[in-house]
């Protein structure tokens, strides 16, 4: 039985996505679960996997193509079996046209043959290179299979032309255009406010060292800082329900769940990968799914689930050496947090200066959401669970 392929929903929003690479061709067996096609929505650029196992038959849209969710642009049929049909409205009225008609129409098609003999054969993803740094693919000479263009030469002849010129302008990839759009947009639409809080870690130091030789033990990985702030962001956020909340244009939706997104650096870019119901989940569990969506991110392999979902974000810029930063909103959640690095200050220690390691921490909330006194009061609790961290974790 054949099994359709439709365009994906990855977020509430999205009415459409493009579709920007095949990564099986048609006539080729896909298994299930394997990556299928890429496609592009206003969050990011993800694979989406095959639904089933079977062979790639009956493709409707073309790399480039902006397909409506939900709509078949290919079937996965078994030996032997066709794709569904789909019907076309035209045909009747071509059986009744004249000869001189039907002439044309073939002269047409044997033009729009030779056209295609003509094209240069190029692969999908150096197609979409080509498009993104807007090269002539009919200057290219391609030295893959059969003359076919690689995204190499498309990159080769991209940088030799960039090398020739006097000026220039960089183009942006497809990550950093979606980033741009995206912080636009949440900029100048979002009422954002901030407030900075700086706090001790050094019982949170003690306790990621603790936990490390303790996982290390048990042959597991040995959880970072990052790991340790997820941890106890999601604990909060339980007791603090509107930060875990969604602006939905009218009103203000209570979410069910604790999906903590991290933003992940990537190649011209930043993505936000989720954790899903972090809250649940004991630290070891965190710690491996972070890893795991960090290796995912950085090969440019993150699945539709690993970005959707996610109602609050932190930003950790620490290893970086950034001692505090603001951070923008991810719509439609109400806030997001930014870490800066922990590092030592001379603070007051009982009435006399002494040296700690302190941490400084920016939140930034949607104001249509949570007010001023909402937001200081999740800071605080924020900050009272770091420096004990014991009593939360």
């Amino acid at each position: 039985m054949a099994i359709s392929v439709v365009m994906p929903a990855l977020e509430m929003a999205q009415e459409n996505g493009k579709l920007l690479a095949w990564r099986k061709k048609e006539g080729e067996r896909v298994t299930k679960g394997e990556p299928l096609l890429e496609i592009e929505t206003d969050k990011a650029v993800v694979e989406v996997e095959a639904p089933g196992d079977g062979i790639l038959a009956g493709i409707t849209a073309d790399v480039g193509a902006v397909v409506p969710v939900g709509e078949t642009i290919a079937w996965l049929v078994g030996p032997g079996e066709k794709p569904p049909a789909k019907s076309v409205t035209a045909a009747p009225a071509a059986r009744g046209s004249s000869s001189a008609e039907r002439a044309s129409a073939a002269a047409t098609v044997q033009a729009t043959e030779r056209r295609a003999e003509a094209a240069p054969q190029i692969s999908p993803k150096a197609r979409r290179l080509a498009k993104e740094l807007g090269v002539d693919i009919s200057k290219i000479r391609g030295t893959g299979p059969d003359g076919t263009i690689t995204s190499e030469d498309v990159q080769g002849f991209a940088d030799g032309k960039a090398a020739a010129a006097r000026g220039g302008t960089e183009s942006l990839s497809q990550v950093a255009r979606l980033m741009a759009e995206r912080t636009t947009q949440s900029w100048t639409s979002v009422p954002h406010f901030f407030l900075v809080r700086d706090v001790d870690c050094s019982k949170l130091i003690a306790a990621q060292k603790r936990f490390s030789q303790e996982m290390e033990k048990a042959q597991g990985a040995a959880p970072t800082i990052t790991d340790l702030l997820i941890a106890h962001l999601a604990k909060v956020l339980a007791k603090h329900p509107r930060m875990n909340s969604s602006w939905m244009g009218e009103e203000i939706r209570l979410n069910p769940e604790i999906n903590v997104s991290l933003a992940m650096a990537v190649k011209d870019g930043v993505v936000g990968a989720v954790i899903h119901k972090a809250n649940t989940l004991q630290l070891g569990g965190i710690s491996a799914q972070r890893r795991e969506l960090t290796e995912r991110a950085r090969a440019g392999r993150l699945h539709p689930a690993d970005i959707i979902g996610g109602t609050f974000t932190i930003s950790n810029l620490g290893m970086y050496k950034v001692d505090a930063f603001s951070a923008i909103i991810t719509p439609p959640q109400a806030a997001i947090l930014a870490v800066g690095s922990i590092s030592d200050r001379v603070v007051p220690v009982d009435g006399k200066p002494g040296i700690r390691p302190m941490m400084t921490m920016t939140l930034s909330s949607d104001h249509r959401v949570v007010d001023g006194v909402r937001a200081a009061e999740f800071l605080s609790d924020l900050a009272d669970a770091i420096r004990e961290p014991e009593k939360v974790l």
